[in-house]
């Protein structure tokens, strides 16, 4: 399977199976539609009054070059059912919900404002612990484990995330692993100590900011209906310019602000260098969810983007923008490739209850509750159901060039859009294919600038 487009002046060509991307000529281009259903000589005369026949034949060796290099037309024979469904249940990384109570009221949130459908609650230490043996007794020959503080607003319940670091640092020790911990945070209580904690302690960190003033504040408001967007920029900021590991503003766009590159142009030129910007996932009925009829402007505005990126990178103020980051060299394992994220197989959240689920998009939700940290024995009810839910299992995916840079999109989205964790988000699908176009045209325009 191949995926071929034109991106500027550049013709792209992606063999799926392999993970080789070509950048061709016109000519390499336009047979390639053809190599396969047609001999050396019907693509002669098909193309005899575009190119010379030496040209055609030329590029008819390098498509051949290619094909026999195992660059081109390869299939997917060495992925197993063995390999995608056989692995066991090895748990590795973990959303620990401290804080199912939040300072903020954004309209979009899927957790219920914070309360995720249920009390209000924040998490104790007693049970963190819990979480935390849980995840190593369950991680098997895993060495390096994640942990990702989350909320609601985890600042709001800052003690226990400390005591938690040092706890897991002490308990990791006896399994051999590596833990690395992260926390996702809204902004509104970072100040100059937690900022100094985190930088020392967190491998990653997200903080949430949705662009412009005028649109950050549209959806991301305190309890008291303030704005938020003065406070939060000011701590970022500074967090940001003290921050010596990863981090991303992450915001999210909406019907509201279609125009979301002037979001990321705004958040570069204000100084942040790591910046994801992306589409909300909401009930439909909501007025500012993302419709279908929204797609070819949401599709022009990642060209818009694209532009942006180019421009940055080339006046050397480039900044990373989270959808265009690609690796062609080598990414992820197959596995990963072909399951995703590994929701409700190895990867779970855990509520302030202690109860499991397969992701934090699925907490609250009754029907898809694992286990809870106090029962005797941890049995996953869904392991096959997750397990199984990989892009050979999902029809719209088998054939999809996509679906190895997607690995079949989000369960959680599936679920909430189609209520089938196995039938994709349709939109969600159309704009990530655009987004993955993007990033190798961006990565394509960059070598060939660099090589001149």
């Amino acid at each position: 399977m191949i995926h071929k487009y034109q991106f500027k002046d550049l013709y792209i060509v992606m063999d799926i199976n392999s993970g080789a991307i070509h950048v061709v000529s016109k000519i390499v281009y336009d047979i390639l539609d053809y190599f396969n259903e047609h001999s050396k000589d019907e693509i002669l005369d098909l193309f005899k009054r575009q190119y010379n026949a030496d040209d055609i034949l030329e590029a008819l060796e390098e498509i051949r070059y290619l094909i026999d290099e195992g660059m081109l037309f390869t299939d997917d024979s060495q992925i197993t059912t063995e390999m995608l469904e056989g692995r066991g249940s090895v748990i590795k990384a973990m959303c620990l919900h401290v804080a199912h109570d939040c300072n903020m009221t954004c309209k979009y949130c899927f957790g219920d404002k914070g309360a995720f459908e249920g009390v209000r609650s924040l998490l104790s230490l007693e049970t963190g612990k819990k979480a935390i043996d849980f995840l190593l007794s369950h991680s098997g020959s895993r060495r390096n484990l994640e942990i990702d503080f989350f909320g609601g607003e985890p600042l709001m319940n800052f003690q226990v995330v400390k005591d938690l670091v040092s706890y897991g640092r002490e308990a990791e020790k006896a399994y051999g692993k590596n833990i690395r911990f992260t926390i996702t945070t809204n902004g509104l209580l970072l100040d100059e100590e937690k900022e100094d904690y985190i930088n020392t302690n967190m491998d990653n960190v997200i903080l949430s900011i949705d662009g412009r003033p005028e649109v950050n504040d549209n959806m991301r408001r305190t309890v008291n209906d303030k704005g938020t967007y003065d406070i939060i920029v000011k701590n970022y900021l500074r967090f940001a310019e003290k921050r010596k590991g990863t981090y991303y503003v992450r915001g999210t766009f909406t019907r509201d602000n279609l125009d979301f590159s002037e979001d990321v142009k705004h958040l570069a030129e204000i100084g942040f260098k790591n910046i994801s910007v992306e589409p909300v996932v909401t009930d439909l009925s909501q007025r500012y969810a993302l419709q279908e009829e929204d797609k070819d402007r949401i599709l022009d505005e990642y060209d818009k983007l694209t532009d942006l990126y180019l421009d940055h990178a080339k006046e050397g103020k480039q900044f990373a923008f989270f959808h265009f980051n690609v690796d062609l060299n080598q990414g992820p394992c197959v596995y990963k490739r072909v399951a995703g994220c590994g929701a409700g197989t190895e990867y779970v959240a855990v509520s302030p209850e202690g109860d499991i689920y397969p992701c934090h998009q699925f907490v609250g939700n009754p029907d898809f509750q694992l286990g809870n940290l106090n029962d005797e024995r941890f049995e996953n009810k869904l392991y096959n159901e997750f397990n199984k839910a990989h892009i050979y299992n999902k029809e719209q995916c088998r054939d999809c060039w996509a679906k190895f840079y997607c690995s079949g999109g989000c369960h959680a989205n599936a679920f909430h859009m189609n209520h089938d964790i196995k039938i994709p988000y349709q939109l969600g699908c159309e704009l990530e294919k655009k987004r993955i176009e993007c990033a190798v045209g961006i990565k394509a325009a960059l070598s060939t600038e660099n090589d001149e």
